[in-house]
C-alpha cells in the first residue's frame, strides 16, 4: 500500500503556526483500496508514522489527525505519538459507550482530543469532559448556531478552533468571537487587489526580481541592486557562505559571491531571499508554503526529464504568492517581469502544457485534494510514490532553509 500525505497549517491568535492537520490517502484515486475502510485508515496512519515520521512532516509542531470510530474502539489511535498528536474525532462518530470509554483511555494516556466539524448535540455531553479542542466549520455553521455554541463552549473552557476560513474577514470575525486557533486559506488570499505604492526597500526587491529573470544576467546591475539594501546583502552572503553550499572560498564581496554561485543558483536564491524579505510583514507560513511549492515543482520537473529547466519551475512555485506579498493583481505584476510565457499562463491557471500540469499537481497535493491530483498528474507520467516523495522532500528542504 502506497501512502500519501499532505498538510494544512493551523494558526494561533498571533498568526504563528501552532500545528498542521495531516491529510492521508493510500493512493491518488481519493479512496482506500481496501475492503475494510476503517482497517485501511488505521493502516495508513500507522504506516505514515514509520514511513514519513510525523515529527518531520509537522516540523516539530502539533499534528492533527482524523480518527474514525473503529480506530478509537480498537485502540489503533494509540499507535500515534501522544506528545505531539491531536486526535480529531470525526463528526460521523457517534459518542456511544464504547467511544466514550476509548476516549477515556486515550485521555488517561496523555492524548489531546478534538471534535471535528462540531455542531452541538446533547449526545456529545458525555464527551465534553474528555475533549480539549472543538473545531467549528466556519462556512457551514450558521450565525445562529455560532451564537448558541460559542458562549456555551467557552463556558466549558474549551479551546475553539475555526476551520475553513476563506478570507481575511472570516479570520477577523473568528478572532473577535474569541477563537484560539484558525485554519483555512485566509492567510494567502488577498482581500485588496488595488495597486499600492511600494516602500523604498520593497521596490528594490521587485527591481531585483525583474533583473535576475532577464534573458541575460547583468552581474553589474544585480550587484548594484543588492548592495543598496543591507539586509538583502547580508542574507545573500550568509546563505552563500554557509556549509550548505560547501564553498571552499571565503566570500569577500557580493560580486565574488555571484560569480561563485553561477547563474542558475543566483536566480533561485536571489528570488527566494527577495520574496522572503518582502514577506516579513506577513505570516512566515506564507513563505514556507511558497518554498515547499517551489522545491516540489522543480523536483517534479527534474524527475520528468526537465533538469535544465528546474529554475523555471522553482520560480513558478515561489511566484504563487507574489500577488499576496505585494497586494496587487497577479496579472499586473507578471506584465512587469520577463518570465517564460508558459510559466505566466500556469500562474494564471490558463491554457495547457507541462508548466500548468506541474503547478496544478503541486497545489492540489498541498490541499490534500487527491481527486484533483489524479486529474492533473497523469501527463507527468510519474509513479504515485514519486509525487508523494517530492512533497515530503520539499517540506524537509523548506524546514532546513528556515533553520
Amino acid at each position: 500500500m502506497e501512502i500519501f500525505i499532505a498538510r494544512q497549517p493551523i494558526f494561533n491568535r498571533n498568526r504563528h503556526v501552532f500545528g498542521y492537520e495531516l491529510l492521508f490517502r493510500d493512493g491518488l484515486a481519493n479512496y482506500f483500496r481496501h475492503h475494510d475502510l476503517n482497517e485501511a485508515a488505521s493502516r495508513v496512519i500507522a504506516d505514515s508514522t514509520f514511513l514519513f515520521g510525523i515529527d518531520k512532516v509537522a516540523g516539530g509542531r502539533k499534528a492533527f489527525v482524523n480518527i474514525t470510530r473503529e480506530m478509537l474502539v480498537r485502540d489503533h489511535a494509540a499507535l500515534l505519538p501522544k506528545h505531539n498528536t491531536v486526535l480529531e474525532i470525526l463528526e460521523t462518530v457517534e459518542p456511544d459507550a464504547e467511544v466514550v470509554a476509548a476516549c477515556r483511555r486515550l485521555k488517561k494516556q496523555g492524548y489531546t482530543l478534538a471534535l471535528d466539524d462540531f455542531v452541538w448535540r446533547e449526545e456529545y455531553t458525555t464527551l465534553m469532559d474528555l475533549v480539549d479542542i472543538v473545531k467549528i466549520d466556519w462556512l457551514s455553521t450558521t450565525d445562529a448556531e455560532k451564537a448558541e455554541m460559542i458562549p456555551r463552549l467557552q463556558g466549558m473552557d474549551k479551546i475553539l478552533l475555526a476551520e475553513k476560513l476563506e478570507t481575511e474577514a472570516d479570520f477577523d470575525n473568528a478572532f473577535s468571537a474569541g477563537f484560539h486557533f484558525f485554519q483555512g486559506y485566509f492567510f494567502c488570499r488577498p482581500t485588496i487587489l488595488s495597486r499600492r505604492n511600494l516602500a523604498g526597500n520593497r521596490l528594490i526587491y521587485l527591481q531585483m526580481l525583474k533583473e535576475i529573470h532577464r534573458p541575460e544576467l547583468n552581474y553589474h546591475e544585480l550587484e548594484r541592486l543588492i548592495g543598496r539594501d543591507l539586509t538583502l546583502s547580508y542574507k545573500l552572503l550568509r546563505y552563500i557562505n554557509s556549509a550548505f553550499f560547501s564553498l571552499r572560498n571565503e566570500i569577500h564581496s557580493i560580486r565574488h559571491a555571484l560569480v561563485l554561485l553561477g547563474e542558475e543558483e543566483i536566480k533561485k536564491w536571489a528570488t527566494l531571499l527577495s520574496l522572503s524579505t518582502m514577506a516579513e510583514e506577513r505570516t512566515t507560513e506564507l513563505m514556507t508554503s511558497a518554498t515547499v511549492r517551489a522545491r516540489m515543482s522543480e523536483l517534479l520537473a527534474e524527475r520528468c526529464g526537465e533538469k535544465k529547466r528546474k529554475p523555471e519551475f522553482f520560480l513558478m512555485g515561489l511566484f504563487t504568492v507574489i500577488d499576496v506579498l505585494l497586494d496587487r493583481p497577479l496579472m499586473e505584476i507578471l506584465l512587469e517581469i520577463p518570465l517564460v510565457k508558459d510559466l505566466k499562463k500556469a500562474l494564471l491557471h490558463r491554457g495547457k502544457g507541462f508548466h500548468r500540469d506541474v503547478l496544478e499537481t503541486v497545489l492540489a497535493y498541498e490541499r490534500g485534494d487527491w481527486a484533483a491530483v489524479a486529474q492533473w498528474s497523469p501527463s507527468l507520467d510519474l509513479p504515485e510514490p514519486e509525487i508523494a516523495g517530492a512533497y515530503v522532500e520539499a517540506v524537509e528542504w523548506a524546514r532546513h532553509m528556515q533553520e
